[in-house]
């Protein structure tokens, strides 16, 4: 009796485990069934979405190198629009394969918003380097006066705009703040104006003055004939008769002639016997 009741258990759990089995293999096959055709579905989109990248890609490339924009910017946008369109994709999937994207794409938002957060004066610096790639205030090579910082453009980047100032010093000034700020580029129009202001005492022959420095001014070998160097009156105060002295000049040549042209009508009014204002104040004295 005991044989026939261990043979009973034995056949009994023997048939347990195969129905077990055969439900298993029914949830299997039901489960290969439902899931192969979203899989060979989310596989064949794979490979087109893959290929519209690429091509998308290439389009966009085509486009940016058009406009000759700065080589590290055209990197970024490309890289930037890969990425994106390929999350993109990868999302698309995973939706065919059943998976819940809407936690997903809530993730995806918020490491955005904290990377966005993060990164705030960096992206301000890069949103205003493309601006001014775009609309070019001035270019390198250009003098430019910006920031309190007036100097040459040697390299225009996406975050910063390198300068190189008449002392010979390399500025980086950030693109956020120099794309909102006022900038004076002296490179536009090609050739220069430079102003300088001297002065003489109210008893000197202004007509006089005016002609001895203007001579001045054509004996500097980097001062244009044309536009004309100018001599104004700018203003009388303190005993002290202001002189507006405008040379021209081509940009490269702009603080040589600065600096000459102040020494060449100081000199020269010396010679001429045009007082300034420090022999009228010691005169007074």
């Amino acid at each position: 009796m005991p044989l026939l009741q261990i043979t009973h258990h034995v056949v009994k759990q023997a048939d347990n485990v195969a129905t077990t089995t055969f439900s298993y293999l029914d949830k299997f096959r039901d489960f290969a069934v439902s899931f192969i055709p979203k899989l060979v579905g989310a596989l064949i989109l794979l490979l087109i979405g893959r290929w519209v990248i690429r091509k998308l890609i290439g389009i966009l490339r085509k486009l940016v190198s058009a406009k000759e924009y700065d080589p590290s910017l055209e990197t970024f946008v490309l890289s930037l629009a890969k990425v994106f369109m390929t999350i993109l994709l990868f999302i698309t999937i995973a939706g065919i394969l059943g998976v819940d994207t809407t936690a997903f794409s809530a993730l995806i938002v918020g490491a955005g918003v904290a990377i966005g957060s993060a990164l705030n004066g960096t992206l301000g610096n890069f949103a205003g380097g493309v601006m001014m790639i775009i609309f070019k205030p001035f270019k390198v090579g250009d003098m430019i006066e910006a920031q309190s910082i007036t100097g040459v453009v040697t390299e225009q980047g996406v975050f910063n705009t390198t300068v190189l100032t008449a002392d010979n010093k390399t500025v980086f000034i950030p693109n956020g703040a120099l794309s909102t700020g006022v900038i004076t580029n002296y490179s536009t129009h090609g050739n220069l104006r430079v102003d300088l202001t001297m002065g003489i005492s109210t008893n000197q022959d202004i007509d006089s003055a005016k002609k001895v420095a203007i001579e001045a001014m054509y004996s500097h070998p980097k001062v244009l004939k044309f536009p004309t160097p100018e001599v104004s009156v700018l203003r009388v105060a303190d005993h002290i008769v202001y002189l507006a002295i405008r040379p021209y000049c081509a940009q490269p040549d702009y603080w040589n002639v600065y600096f000459g042209c102040t020494e060449l009508v100081k000199n020269a009014w010396d010679k001429a016997h045009v007082e300034g204002p420090s022999t009228q104040r010691i005169a007074a004295n």
